[in-house]
């Protein structure tokens, strides 16, 4: 699935949750995807409409968000909880989602400060910093 095709990497969610509504047979990625869809209404309809959305510019200066980028976060956090990378996020999951009553709402809370390092890193031309990400998760415990 990852890859630097945008067009692609789009499909891949447009494919899983068309075959998650067409109750076909799901690769173990592509059930990730359609979980993380699956709770995203809002992006529904997007996603049943691929002609749409294939080579669409979401442009945050137009107050637009990129239902991609957002549901590939979702994925993200999950992988670096589910490995403990870095290590101790598994940690500072738990307590998050203990105390926002929803491991939805944690990954929430928890992509900002994931967008926040690799936003960082990208202008400053460096990898994330793993220090500064546990730091800010943990500053929202």
């Amino acid at each position: 699935m990852f890859s630097s095709n945008r067009a692609a990497m789009r499909r891949a969610f447009i494919d899983a949750w068309g075959k998650f509504r067409g109750n076909a047979p799901l690769e173990p990625l592509e059930r990730l995807i359609a979980e993380v869809v699956r709770q995203h209404p809002e992006y529904h309809k997007l996603l049943e409409h691929p002609e749409q959305v294939l080579d669409k510019d979401y442009l945050p200066e137009a107050g637009e968000t990129n239902p991609f980028l957002h549901l590939s976060m979702h994925l993200g956090v999950q992988e670096q909880v589910g490995t403990d990378r870095p290590p101790g996020i598994r940690a500072v999951y738990e307590r998050l989602v203990t105390g926002a009553g929803d491991a939805h709402e944690a990954e929430h809370r928890m992509m900002e400060c994931l967008g926040g390092v690799l936003w960082e890193a990208q202008r400053q031309n460096t990898a994330p910093d793993d220090q500064a990400y546990l730091e800010c998760l943990r500053c929202l415990t």
